[in-house]
């Protein structure tokens, strides 16, 4: 298949419908909104249940391509939670060693890292988390290979969606797409899913189509980033990661230096508020701010690097399809395009990943059962909130405190209570590797309230201060 420009797409005003496509292969057609991150992950699911599979791309792209050129946020540091690596190697077999032989490290979040909380360094420890780090670039590029050689994926590039198709009955049975070779095209489809990111356009595509626009949650943390990708000393083996938190409201500069593929550090310096120069020394003068040395240190050995990218994150943004209750049947979102996390937590390439498996397994237990595709929209959309919950509830707590005043006692008491997690984590073991697993998705946020952290925490806090 050739990505790299339009398909002809046969039958493409036929009606859709939800009965299972002949053979029992499952549905006949998807189409897919968006062929970055999410959409690829998407449509790898999608495949397993769908004679076709169509993936909508405004950009050129094919087998050489790795994250989106468009896409602003792809040039930064991205973490891979160890949870989001578990569903990506149950999606993509082999994936980790295939980017592992590239020189992507793999390694325990607690052992190869130099870890600066708001209270001090992290203990390090062994916490039985690995994790992997890589540029989003590589992980993008892996990922798009394997989809493309998907038989039932086929990628329009240089299309854009300008609308909705609405049934008689409400379903949305496929989209209107405009492409710079064949002017506007109609195509029918089972189920579409929206993965164009954080600059989709689903308000506009519901209004057209006479549907109400969903209410959004909305916290605003204006963190901006300068991004370096540079050479890694050989030899240099102390720790894959270095890192100083943000914290609301008085630790307003930040960093984190991720050991890639290829032998080189991305690094990216961010700031409340604040704008980390995009120039080398000005970029290496703001590291050496921080309170990690590590970070100025590894900037200041290198002997090359690539340009620099600067992007404004303006906060985080919960588009609430599941409590729509005008919200279409045969239309679901996934990725950035139905919430966008701060990157700074390091939770939506994770939070995508899952999406994508829950929707499998969905999809999976209805092909097994016979049935068709209603109520699918909504039994997605409430998964995916939760899925969602636990993250943005994480993020958004802290992000609240940029600007404490009136917020509720809730989030101000989760605050104070993260702040004796992190003093308890300088020195005790066992408080660290359960803020490790919670934060990794690997475990559930309960784990740092168990009594014996409680009993900790009150310890700690009673006892007077040196």
């Amino acid at each position: 298949m050739d990505a790299t420009a339009p398909e002809t797409i046969a039958d493409t005003n036929a009606s859709t419908s939800t009965a299972m496509a002949p053979g029992g292969s499952g549905w006949a057609r998807a189409v897919v909104i968006g062929g970055g991150y999410a959409g690829l992950l998407a449509a790898r699911v999608l495949a397993d249940h769908f004679a076709e599979v169509l993936v909508l791309e405004r950009d050129v792209v094919d087998r050489t391509t790795g994250a989106h050129p468009t896409a602003p946020q792809s040039y930064h540091a991205h973490a891979m939670l160890a949870k989001g690596a578990q569903t990506l190697e149950l999606l993509f077999p082999g994936l980790r060693a295939e980017l592992e032989q590239l020189g992507a490290p793999v390694y325990d979040y607690g052992e190869r890292i130099s870890f600066l909380l708001p209270t001090g360094y992290a203990v390090r420890t062994s916490t039985g988390v690995r994790i992997q780090s890589f540029t989003r670039d590589e992980l993008e590029l892996r990922i798009r290979s394997r989809v493309l050689d998907l038989a039932r994926v086929q990628v329009l590039c240089r299309t854009r969606v300008v609308g909705l198709g609405r049934g008689p009955d409400g379903r949305i049975e496929g989209i209107r797409y405009r492409s710079e070779e064949g002017g506007e095209r109609a195509v029918a489809a089972d189920l579409v899913v929206d993965a164009s990111g954080r600059t989709t356009s689903i308000d506009d595509w519901l209004g057209e189509a006479r549907l109400p626009v969903s209410a959004r949650k909305t916290v605003k943390a204006k963190i901006t980033y300068t991004t370096m990708v540079f050479d890694r000393a050989p030899g240099d083996k102390d720790y894959d990661l270095a890192y100083q938190m943000t914290f609301a409201p008085s630790v307003r500069r930040g960093g984190a230096m991720l050991a890639v593929e290829r032998g080189r550090w991305v690094c990216s310096l961010f700031g409340f508020e604040q704008h980390p120069p995009a120039d080398p020394d000005g970029f290496l003068e703001y590291a050496r701010s921080l309170d990690n040395p590590r970070l100025a240190e590894q900037i200041a050995r290198r002997s090359r690097h690539d340009g620099l990218h600067r992007y404004t994150n303006p906060g985080s943004t919960w588009r609430l399809h599941h409590r729509n209750p005008g919200w279409p049947e045969g239309l679901i979102a996934i990725g950035d395009a139905l919430c966008v996390f701060n990157p700074v937590y390091g939770q939506g390439l994770t939070v995508a990943a899952i999406e994508a498996d829950a929707l499998g397994s969905l999809l999976r237990r209805r092909c097994s059962a016979g049935t068709g595709l209603a109520g699918l929209s909504q039994e997605y959309l409430r998964t995916a909130a939760g899925i969602i919950k636990v993250p943005w509830s994480l993020s958004t707590t802290s992000d609240l405190m940029w600007s404490p005043a009136g917020q509720p006692l809730a989030a101000r008491f989760a605050h104070w209570y993260n702040q004796q997690v992190f003093a308890l984590a300088r020195h005790d073991a066992d408080v660290w590797t359960r803020f490790v697993k919670v934060a990794n998705m690997t475990a559930p946020s309960s784990l740092l309230m168990h009594p014996s952290v409680v009993a900790k925490i009150v310890r700690q806090v009673l006892t007077p201060r040196r």
